[in-house]
């Protein structure tokens, strides 16, 4: 038995879970998020901002605080997007060691798409049919395509939530010229993974985490379903039609007020459904479902 802290240090939040490891597979004790944003207002210009290294700092101390409490000695935090792509990537990190104690790993989008997919496997049987995982960053866009045994192929793109916030939706509710660009501009960064569908032809959407969380709450709370933590939750095709069309009419205060909603996805959430949207379009999928198991479940697999 051993017990471990994992940190993902993502784009716009950190999480840290506390985890039992046995011999059977693990068990989740305690999780815990912190919206950070280190992406925020420098991402698209390739650096971390003097107020996004504060509020790192101030999130690794907290959680160091919580490791202590909880008596455990093996941590594991895990950079990804913003800190791999940022010029003072590892500046931060030095820093974040240097005043939490922590050591912390940046790791390749590769790396990224593999734990996710380990995510994703140890939150549901993906069956033998080829499968399309998804999982929306602030900073990176990682898909993979697997059934239940293999990796079939994954990319991580740098097109995350934040760095499409920033670049294209300067209105709020988003304009249809926005969306327009968008689209174009998956046309053009998504060739490889158009392909790649083509190739294997998943029928299934797997989204992974942060948005589709999101999108499943509001499901739930739209149709009287309990909202639970169990690895797998509900949502289908025409659940997501129907709040994406409502996305694209309402700005954030309205957002806000749909059940479900959270003050950190109201942002971002509109243009990671755009993406959604685009994928959807270009490819005959026959249903989405939604695992709340990501990068971090998929480290305590690996391990």
């Amino acid at each position: 038995m051993k017990h471990v802290a994992i940190i993902d240090m993502g784009t716009n939040t950190f999480h840290l879970m506390l985890a039992t490891i046995t011999s059977e597979g693990f068990m989740i004790n305690h999780r815990e998020k912190a919206a950070v944003k280190i992406g925020m207002g420098g991402i698209n210009e390739g650096y971390i901002t003097d107020d996004g290294i504060e509020r790192a700092v101030k999130a690794m101390k907290e959680f160091k605080t919580t490791i202590q409490d909880a008596r455990i000695e093996n941590a594991l935090a895990l950079g990804t997007s913003a800190l791999r792509n940022a010029r003072n990537g590892e500046e931060v990190v030095k820093r974040i060691e240097a005043e939490s104690g922590i050591k912390t790993h940046i790791i390749s989008g590769i790396q990224e798409a593999e734990y996710i997919y380990k995510g994703a496997k140890a939150s549901m049987n993906i069956g033998s049919e080829k499968s399309l995982i998804m999982d929306i960053g602030g900073g990176s866009v990682e898909f993979i395509i697997g059934n239940n045994q293999k990796i079939f192929w994954s990319h991580s793109f740098e097109i995350g939530g934040q760095r499409l916030l920033e670049k294209f939706q300067k209105h709020d509710p988003i304009l249809k010229e926005e969306v327009t660009d968008l689209f174009l501009f998956f046309e053009k960064e998504l060739v490889i993974l158009l392909t790649e569908l083509k190739i294997h032809n998943p029928k299934t959407l797997i989204g992974s985490s942060g948005t589709f969380d999101t999108l499943s709450d509001i499901y739930c709370w739209k149709n009287n379903l309990p909202l639970n933590d169990t690895p797998e939750t509900p949502f289908n095709m025409d659940a997501f039609d129907n709040i994406y069309e409502e996305f694209l009419l309402k700005d954030r205060a309205a957002r806000m007020q749909i059940p479900g909603m959270i003050e950190l996805r109201v942002d971002m959430i509109v243009v990671a459904c755009c993406l959604i949207e685009f994928i959807l379009s270009k490819h005959a999928f026959d249903r989405i479902r939604v695992t709340s198991y990501s990068l971090k479940e998929g480290v305590l697999a690996s391990l």
